[in-house]
């Protein structure tokens, strides 16, 4: 099973919530995962040992009871498969704001060479100026 598929399911990714806070008994998660998700032992169970065979949990026997550890090293190979797909993401958006910014600049300066807007003339005053209306 893909480390992907494991964790699509939203039972076992609350178990390994639940196991990043230390080690915990199957009864304990068992109890939790009911009250939560209203399944039943046998499932949590199942659950559990699709965790354990997948490198997600650790199991060992503690007298009676069977304590669940998390085992981060799966959780590592996905945070790689993660981090290269981040990288190659970073890389596209470093260029995509390279780009951005020289379309800004590039009218910034078009904007500074555009020659200013004609000025337009005042209006002429419609009423007669009576200096000029003497001489004539």
């Amino acid at each position: 099973m893909e480390a992907f598929d494991v964790l699509g399911d939203p039972v076992r990714r609350r178990i390994l919530e639940l196991l990043s806070g230390g080690e915990t008994s199957a009864g304990d998660l068992a109890a939790v995962i009911r009250d939560e998700f209203g399944i039943s032992q046998p499932a949590v169970s199942q659950h559990l040992r699709v965790l354990r065979e997948n490198g997600f949990a650790t199991a060992q026997a503690a007298g009676t009871r069977r304590l669940y550890a998390l085992d981060p090293s799966a959780l590592d190979d996905v945070d790689d498969w993660l981090d290269g797909l981040r990288r190659s993401w970073d890389q596209r958006l470093d260029a995509l704001g390279t780009e951005l910014a020289r379309g800004r600049r590039a009218r910034r300066r078009a904007a500074s060479h555009e020659p200013d807007a004609p000025r337009t003339a005042p209006a002429a005053d419609p009423r007669p100026d009576p200096a000029k209306e003497a001489t004539r």
